[in-house]
């Protein structure tokens, strides 16, 4: 069928799209995008858009590259498919793996592949769980994630997912999962309170916690770097140095969410480096195949990776793999982005246009929209509220940030809304500094038309 009308676009009923209004998708049409140039995607209608989200935080290397389509190729000529069950593994996988480590911050000495971040935070909770039982603590099950965290949607990773529309009328979250405060200085710090006062403030509130919950009950505690679907919440200063003490003194494993964080995005190749984090187990998805295709990973400690050896000496097995683990093709294209990273520098290219998009988004701080402008590296967010002084939000059924989003669309830029009307920018990390400026200028044109929407209907 062709997609050129509205009326055709409204006619695709057959998906059922995720994070969405549906009805709203329903009577609109989707905006359906048939191709991708570097930075750019292009509609049905030819029409053209800078991916200022890359995709959904993962298009790291733009949409045209074409090294990762020809290694995909090549794999599938190759071997287009095997497993990692049963003491074998593609060749491809196992090399991915080593690469992966040597990277990867100290300590990491195992690769387990999944092929969603979701997946892999999924993982995680049961390597928590059967790491404990191995280790004789059958009651050091609770897992600790935060308010407003995202770390997916499968049963046990949207309960850790800090967020209402994860758990509203899924019966979320399950039992066993606890949220502790959310790190967000601009929403939870006190009047006058330092970000090193709210940092104390809220490893004590994290410690009373477990001492509450009891550090016998406690199996691990959950924490992305840089907070992305929950907002672009950057820790305030101290925050991980006095949370990770907390985490040794009970004994309680720390699993570092890197599945946005990952792989240049905040100035280093991990957040765990540019916050200094010292992680039992460290999810990646997202950018390690550049999201070309789905592949993620646990990287576990060698320490664990004692524990996983006595366990299946003791059980026969270790009972856990998916049959899509290691699969040999996105391997490929995953193992191709890791040379790109490394032959490109992405972590120096991060670093030289990254001042320049922060400076973009904090150059709109003073407008009267803008509560507050954040982010580090190549992610970053403004938080839209009706009130600067008192901080006040918009009410959530005017919508404001999604009217924003959709004007950007407008003007050449997709970017994305998230709730509390906070509007995220996350480019492909080959972005040039002209191109973060189209970007900010698309969103500039916006914002100037939702003050404009927001005054007309008397909403400030």
């Amino acid at each position: 069928m062709s997609l050129t009308t509205p009326a055709a676009r409204r006619d695709l009923s057959f998906h059922l799209h995720p994070a969405t209004n549906l009805r709203q998708v329903q009577s609109e049409g989707p905006l359906v995008i048939v191709r991708g140039e570097g930075v750019y995607v292009y509609d049905d209608e030819g029409r053209r858009y800078l991916e200022g989200m890359a995709g959904l935080w993962c298009a790291s290397l733009g949409f045209s590259e074409r090294r990762l389509a020809d290694a995909a190729h090549r794999q599938m000529c190759e071997l287009p498919f095997y497993h990692s069950f049963a003491g074998k593994v593609p060749a491809i996988s196992a090399e991915l793996a080593e690469r992966l480590i040597r990277i990867a911050p100290a300590g990491m000495s195992r690769v387990l592949f999944a092929n969603s971040g979701s997946e892999a935070n999924d993982t995680a909770i049961k390597l928590a769980w059967y790491i404990n039982n191995a280790l004789g603590r059958p009651l050091k099950k609770k897992i600790i994630s935060r308010q407003r965290a995202y770390h997916g949607v499968t049963i046990a990773t949207a309960s850790l997912t800090g967020l209402a529309f994860a758990h509203n009328d899924f019966d979320l979250p399950i039992a066993r999962i606890l949220h502790a405060d959310c790190p967000y200085p601009y929403r939870g710090a006190q009047p006058g309170e330092s970000e090193e006062a709210f940092a104390a403030r809220l490893a004590d509130s994290l410690e009373a916690m477990i001492l509450r919950e009891g550090p016998d009950t406690v199996a691990a505690f959950f924490a992305e770097p840089v907070m992305g679907a929950g907002g672009v919440i950057v820790p305030p200063a101290t925050y991980f140095d006095r949370i990770q003490p907390i985490l040794r003194k009970y004994d309680i494993l720390f699993v570092a969410d890197e599945v946005i964080c990952g792989f240049g995005r905040t100035g280093n190749m991990f957040g765990s480096q540019t916050f200094n984090l010292k992680p039992d187990i460290i999810t990646v998805a997202k950018a390690l195949s550049a999201g070309y295709l789905p592949i993620s990973a646990n990287l576990v400690s060698s320490k664990l990776y004692e524990v996983l050896l006595g366990q299946s000496d003791k059980l026969g097995i270790f009972g856990h793999g998916y049959t899509y683990s290691s699969h040999p093709v996105p391997a490929a294209v995953a193992l191709e982005t890791l040379k790109i990273y490394e032959e490109r520098d992405i972590v120096a290219q991060v670093r030289r246009v990254g001042p320049r998009m922060q400076a973009g988004i904090r150059s709109y701080a003073d407008h009267p929209l803008i509560g507050e402008a954040r982010g580090i590296g190549l992610i970053g967010a403004v938080e839209l509220v009706r009130n600067k002084a008192t901080k006040e939000s918009f009410d959530p059924k005017a919508g404001i940030a999604a009217h924003l989003v959709r004007r950007a669309q407008h003007h050449g830029a997709i970017l994305r809304n998230m709730p509390g009307d906070i509007v995220a920018f996350s480019p492909p990390l080959v972005i040039t500094e002209s191109e973060i400026d189209e970007m900010l200028a698309c969103f500039g044109k916006a914002l100037d038309d939702t003050w404009a929407m927001v005054r007309e209907k008397g909403l400030v």
